[in-house]
């Protein structure tokens, strides 16, 4: 993932919001997505072992490499989700804090009337 830098004008920050909105929803997709697989995957390892106890099926699953890979893509693909949603979230920081500017001068301009 590149870094890209989140920018301070407010119009360029809404403008980052609204282009990188679809990548955040398409990591938070893939992420919920592979939650979901993982428990399918468990499912269809614990059916594929030779033990006998549930404990023995489950050990099999969760130590099985297609598992642990799984657990691997998930990581990526929460890693992905936070960044874009962090942000995300400095984008909107950036438009509140220019509110908060724009706010105080005028203010400062009918004080000063």
């Amino acid at each position: 993932m590149s870094v890209e830098a989140v920018p301070h004008d407010p119009q360029a920050a809404v403008e980052y919001m609204l282009k990188t909105a679809p990548r955040f929803a398409k990591a938070k997709a893939q992420r919920l997505y592979l939650e979901e697989y993982r428990k399918t995957k468990k499912a269809l390892l614990m059916r594929e072992s030779d033990g006998k106890a549930v404990a023995d099926r489950e050990a099999y699953a969760y130590s099985h490499p297609d598992y642990i890979e799984l657990l691997d893509g998930l990581r990526v693909a929460i890693e992905a989700e936070e960044t874009f949603r962090f942000k995300l979230k400095a984008a909107e920081l950036h438009v509140e804090i220019w509110r908060s500017k724009e706010a105080s001068n005028r203010a400062e301009g009918r004080a000063t009337q």
